[in-house]
């Protein structure tokens, strides 16, 4: 029995040890698995703060420079890699390169200086070395062995420094590399597929960094330049006139002057071929004149201030006369015909100079005088160059008057309407009058608007004018209705401005004319020239649209001497044409003058609108037109413009208009 004892406390003994032994490898690998887990947490925790710290730095950065300068930093001692540098993409050239940032961290300069120099000095092409390898893939690239890899250019250096490894990352903006990033170690590393994970969230806090950057370099080229040339526009061209005008006044050494371009026949071109192609010819433009400017001047600055007018500061000139023979340049560079959409357009400009003299003059004067000498250019023939003088300036000061006395005349009530009888040529009957306007200066002083309407477009006076006609007009209606009843109520014809048109409110105002008024929107009827409605078709047809809706008729003023009607003229909606008056002069007397008029009827007739002849002065061009199924006409053959009391005598016996009154 004792034997067999033994035994058993032997084998209980065996299990037991066994037993402690498997206890012990569990805890040894839960003690392990604990110390694994601790350091991946602590790893973690790194690359939370590394990304945090980059991602606070990138948000509060305000240069690329400044992000990028702490994230290599903060990178290269996260890995304990002694050197990161960073490369930024020029897209300036024909192909775009790496260049270098000049933004690094290196944990011993003078140790690392032959890498230093040798990625300072160079510059990388898509596929080249490793940071333009990374640069065509848009991907991460890892090189274990600098010293044996063929497309390393800078395998020298590195070993000169004792680099073995390195490895680079794109930062991307959208789909496109914006940079690139690199960081090298003195140790051969395997690629670290986590680490790049890592890099790639830090990328993306970096390119958010050149994202902003660029958005903010848009907004302040945008905000400084025409977004349709490209080129400098009013307010960084006042701010470089700015400063010539202050060199002019330090010294004498050099002479500077500024040109102000006008296109003489844009407005033509907008209003036949559309906007688009009106774009197209200023591009064009821009593109002549900066080709003679690059030519024919070493310092200049082209900007573009708006619709057709181009300014030109041209500096460091050998003569003040070299301003006018660059604007005569310019001249003749656009004196040949621009393709556009096929057609051959013949733009010609218009230019005036001033010389920057630096006697007390401020960056506005210039402007202004270069401006004053343009539309004497355009006054004396237009295609010309002007040089500014003394006697202009007597001009401007004349419209500045101009302009005052135009406010006190809205102030003072001075502003009065004349009336012309339209007349049925059918009956002879007048059918309503057109409203004319005149500006009573003084008890014997009346003031045509060929005078003075100019000055109030510029201005913006003639919104506020056209606000009153709108009403005075309209309450003059409601009164000669209510004296002359008739089964067909008179009409009235109103006169409407560019400016006025393209108010927001134009719709508003009508409608509040007419209503306060109290007469039926039908006999109202506003007149818009071939210009206003083909300035912006589509929004011309939608106000005009708004307008018959309510109740109003239009008419299509001055019809024919906007050349392009009739390539839209079907989708206006429009009541009737008016004939103008240089057309109805050549009645009878040119075969061309006739098949005008013709066509103009013919055309009428199968939109089924009315047509009244403006300008009629003869019996004989009153005989034409009916017999050539004019419906109504105007002029002084019937009545010149009259004042509201004599429209009695034109009313007040009879509305019958056989004859002469003028």
């Amino acid at each position: 029995m004792l034997p067999q004892i033994a035994d058993s406390l032997d084998l209980q003994k065996l299990r037991f040890e066994r037993r402690l032994q498997r206890e012990r490898a569990a805890r040894l690998e839960a003690e392990a698995i604990a110390e694994r887990g601790l350091r991946e947490l602590y790893e973690k925790q790194r690359q939370l703060e590394l990304l945090e710290t980059i991602a606070t730095a990138s948000n509060l950065s305000t240069s690329i420079e400044d992000a990028f300068d702490l994230a290599i930093k903060e990178v290269c001692r996260f890995m304990d890699w002694p050197l990161g540098q960073a490369y930024i993409v020029d897209r300036g050239g024909q192909d775009p390169r790496l260049e270098p940032l000049h933004v690094r961290y290196a944990t011993d300069e003078d140790a690392l200086r032959p890498m230093i120099k040798a990625t300072t000095a160079a510059s990388f092409a898509r596929s080249e070395g490793l940071p333009g390898r990374v640069f065509a893939s848009a991907t991460p690239v890892w090189l274990k062995c600098l010293a044996s890899d063929r497309n390393f250019p800078r395998a020298d250096a590195a070993a000169a420094c004792g680099i073995h490894s390195g490895m680079a990352f794109p930062i991307l903006v959208g789909r496109e590399v914006a940079a690139v990033v690199e960081f090298f170690s003195y140790t051969e590393q395997e690629a670290d597929t986590e680490l790049l994970t890592l890099l790639g969230h830090i990328g993306i806090q970096l390119g958010r960094v050149i994202e902003r950057k660029q958005a903010e370099d848009r907004l302040i080229h945008d905000a400084s330049h025409d977004g349709l040339t490209g080129l400098p526009n009013r307010l960084l061209f006042g701010d470089r006139v700015d400063r010539a005008v202050a060199r002019a006044k330090r010294t004498s050494d050099e002479y500077c002057a500024v040109l102000f371009i006008d296109l003489d026949r844009f407005k033509l071109v907008n209003d036949s071929l559309g906007h688009a192609a009106g774009d197209d010819l200023l591009v064009e433009i821009a593109q002549r004149l900066n080709g003679v400017l690059q030519r024919h001047s070493t310092a200049h600055t082209l900007a573009r201030l708006g619709g057709d007018e181009f300014t030109v500061l041209l500096e460091e000139l050998d003569s003040p006369d070299k301003a006018m023979q660059i604007g005569e340049l310019l001249i003749d560079a656009l004196r040949t015909p621009i393709l556009i959409d096929g057609q051959e357009i013949y733009a010609g400009a218009s230019i005036g100079v001033a010389n920057i003299t630096g006697t007390e003059q401020s960056p506005e004067t210039v402007l202004r005088n270069a401006d004053l000498a343009m539309y004497s250019a355009k006054s004396l023939g237009r295609g010309r160059v002007e040089l500014y003088d003394t006697g202009l300036h007597h001009i401007a000061v004349e419209r500045l008057r101009l302009e005052g006395d135009l406010r006190r005349a809205l102030t003072n009530n001075e502003f009065i309407l004349h009336y012309q009888p339209i007349v049925s040529l059918e009956t002879h009957d007048i059918v309503g009058f057109e409203s004319l306007l005149r500006w009573q200066r003084g008890p014997q002083d009346i003031v045509f608007p060929g005078d003075f309407i100019g000055a109030a477009e510029d201005t913006g006076l003639i919104v506020l004018i056209g606000g009153w006609v709108l009403g005075e007009a309209c309450r003059m209606l409601a009164g000669l209705q209510a004296r002359y009843p008739r089964p067909e109520p008179l009409t009235m014809s109103i006169n409407i401005s560019p400016r006025q048109f393209m108010q927001p409110d134009f719709i508003e105002q009508v409608r509040r004319a007419v209503l306060n008024s109290g007469v039926e929107p039908c006999s109202v009827r506003l007149e818009i020239t071939e210009t206003v409605a083909i300035s912006d078709p589509e929004r011309t047809i939608l106000v005009l649209s708004a307008l018959r809706e309510f109740g109003v008729r239009i008419s299509l003023d001055d019809f024919g001497t906007g050349y392009s009607s009739l390539n839209y003229l079907h989708r206006l909606p429009i009541d009737a044409l008016k004939i103008d008056r240089s057309f109805v002069t050549r009645l009878g007397l040119t075969v061309e003058g006739t098949q005008i008029i013709r066509t103009i009827l013919d055309l009428a007739e199968n939109l089924k609108i009315d047509v009244v002849a403006e300008g009629t002065e003869q019996e004989g061009q009153i005989r034409k037109l009916t017999e050539m199924g004019c419906h109504y006409a105007q002029g002084y053959y019937f009545s010149k413009p009259v004042a509201p009391a004599d429209i009695e005598a034109l009313l007040g016996s009879s509305t019958s208009l056989s004859t002469g009154t003028n």
